[in-house]
């Protein structure tokens, strides 16, 4: 009888000293960085500014999920290929819905201690993707003129070449 008991509040013990989003999720996600067109350079900047990963498009990192104890983690991918504009994407995590599972089976020590500690309360989004705008070429104000072969002087109509 003894024994029993032992055993029963030992696995009870085990129960309320884990959380439930560590025991069901992970503290750290793969994220797949896409975009169209596919072969774009991409760099991730954590919220300190701090290069965490590079690559071509497209490719699949792990990114942690917090950013300490009861801080979700932000991550900017700035996108960057020859003739198109450059274009960023903003990553951050956000709640895991197993962390409200400690409300039933992790109780205070999972939601207040264990989870937040470990980073398992925070999931990131699976993918990061962005479509690239092609750049366009621009004159500055007042740097484009057109005019018809009537308004051209004729020293200037010297200097134009047919084009076919």
């Amino acid at each position: 009888m003894f024994k029993k008991l032992t055993m029963g509040v030992a696995a009870a013990g085990m129960v309320l000293a884990t959380g439930c989003a560590s025991i069901l999720s992970d503290s750290s996600y793969p994220v797949t960085i896409n975009s169209t067109p596919s072969g774009a350079n991409f760099s991730v900047v954590n919220e300190a500014g701090l290069d965490v990963h590079t690559g071509v498009t497209p490719d699949t990192i792990t990114l942690a999920a917090s950013d300490g104890f009861f801080s979700s983690a932000s991550y900017t991918v700035k996108y960057q290929m020859a003739g198109y504009n450059e274009q960023s994407f903003q990553l951050t995590a956000g709640m895991d819905g197993w962390y409200i599972g400690n409300i039933l089976f992790g109780g205070l020590i999972g939601m207040l201690i264990v989870d937040p500690a470990t980073g398992a309360m925070w999931k990131l989004p699976e993918s990061a993707n962005v479509t690239l705008q092609p750049a366009t070429a621009s004159a500055p104000m007042g740097g484009l003129t057109i005019a018809s072969i009537d308004q051209v002087s004729e020293d200037v109509k010297s200097q134009l070449v047919r084009v076919q």
